[in-house]
């Protein structure tokens, strides 16, 4: 097995930022020290102060395999992931066939296989008739149970009172929810119809799925965890009134966790204007205010978790009116450095983005020996350059669709490296062509 030493890095992990040198022997992490020295036949890479952090585990993708390969593949959008400083993810069951059978989730695993340049898991999901397949898991079987508890894209969802309560009463593993409600956003479509017929402006989008439907949902999702002391991870949180639910507890004290994405904390409705449906997903990015009380929130401990929710569509598709053009966005090449040019403006620590992106979803999901620069771990660390700006545009993307609503953005950092299981996979700016994922391992049980 190779070894490789990263020297005269700064290296923020558990709450600090130091100087330290990282030896790696083969996928694990064998020292953390100052003044390592280097022996023959250690690749050596000099970090030259740039700041080295345990690679994003994002927990809240859609890579669209099997069945939507016209958006993106296992393949592809891992590839942009390791681009984007990601060294894990975690997929969702949205696809066709669905992941709703352990024998669907058996054959995704088996198609990642030998693909994904970075680490894979993979949710399970829910529907108001697969109990029985539900109960049937075993921990690390994979990586949680998805409940689409609003309709989103694609036609999965669990909305039966009867399913739901056996869901939380029986999960034997982490329960992650999408938490918007489906009748009141059908009565909001209807309102918005009445007024526009079917040019419905985009601007409409946070006021069809509204604050309250979110509120709502969560609020339901929430009493159903706390009644059958279920393990319940509510994802991508849009709005203020939302907040109130979760607690400011560390982790390690709460049964209820709760995620934010990136471009929550980044776009407010003011960006309809110009980015259209590109900004288009649900839940909706809503207003400055809503998109504040997040910071906020993630500074305080009610939001555990930063994600993606990377969800490619093709340029065409997006291009479509209102109610024809589907909801999400690619982001999982620049979710890292959306995240530091926050830290630029002052909004958010780095430290907090490494414990959020990292160390936290590792944590609550029980994320095997990743997730921290730790020695025994492996080797899923990033490289960044925070006095190199990165702009985007059509020639560095990575991703199947080949667009991204960063197109012609200036970010004040860049990706310089990432390592996956020891093996340098993107570097300068290009893939190296190493395909080093493997099958991410869970240990924690309800």
């Amino acid at each position: 097995m190779s070894k490789t030493l990263i020297i005269n890095a700064r290296l923020i992990n558990e709450g600090e930022i130091r100087d330290a040198d990282v030896m790696i022997d083969g996928e694990r992490i064998e020292k953390i020290a100052s003044g390592i020295a280097a022996t023959d036949g250690v690749e050596v890479i000099d970090a030259q102060g740039r700041y080295l952090m345990p690679g994003m585990i994002d927990e809240q993708v859609h890579f669209r395999e099997p069945g939507l390969t016209n958006k993106g593949n296992i393949a592809t959008e891992s590839a942009a992931a390791a681009a984007g400083g990601i060294t894990s993810f975690m997929d969702m069951p949205n696809v066709k066939p669905q992941t709703t059978t352990r024998d669907a989730l058996a054959e995704k695993f088996l198609l990642a296989r030998g693909r994904c340049t970075v680490n894979y898991g993979f949710y399970f999901g829910a529907t108001n008739r697969n109990i029985d397949e539900i109960m049937a898991l075993q921990v690390n079987d994979g990586c949680g149970i998805k409940a689409f508890m609003g309709a989103s894209t694609g036609d999965m969802l669990i909305d039966s009172p009867q399913a739901l309560e056996l869901l939380f009463e029986h999960a034997p593993v982490l329960v992650v929810t999408h938490c918007e409600d489906s009748p009141m956003i059908w009565a909001n479509e209807d309102k918005a119809r009445e007024k526009y017929g079917e040019a419905v402006p985009m601007s409409e989008h946070p006021h069809i799925r509204s604050a309250d439907a979110c509120l709502k949902s969560s609020a339901y999702a929430i009493d159903l965890a706390s009644r059958h002391d279920a393990l319940l991870h509510v994802l991508h949180l849009t709005t203020a009134i939302e907040m109130e639910q979760f607690s400011e507890a560390h982790r390690a004290g709460k049964r209820i966790t709760a995620e934010v994405c990136v471009h929550h904390l980044w776009f407010d409705e003011s960006r309809y204007a110009d980015l259209g449906t590109r900004i288009k997903c649900n839940p909706a990015i809503k207003t400055a205010e809503d998109r504040e009380a997040l910071i906020a929130a993630l500074k305080a401990g009610k939001l555990d978790i930063i994600a993606t929710d990377h969800a490619p569509h093709t340029a065409s598709e997006k291009q479509n009116t209102y109610f024809k053009a589907p909801a999400g966005l690619p982001l999982v090449q620049h979710a890292l450095l959306t995240l530091f040019d926050l830290a630029a403006r002052g909004e958010l620590a780095l430290e907090l983005i490494v414990d959020k992106t990292s160390h936290a979803v590792a944590d609550i999901y029980g994320v095997v020996d990743r997730g921290y620069v730790r020695e025994g771990y492996y080797a899923d660390l990033v490289l960044i350059d925070s006095e190199k700006p990165y702009t985007v545009d059509a020639s560095n993307l990575l991703y199947k669709c080949r667009w991204s609503p960063f197109e012609g953005h200036t970010f004040s950092s860049s990706i310089a490296a990432t390592i996956v299981n020891g093996t340098v996979v993107y570097r300068n700016g290009l893939l190296t062509g190493n395909i080093a994922g493997q099958r991410l391992e869970f240990n924690r049980a309800r």
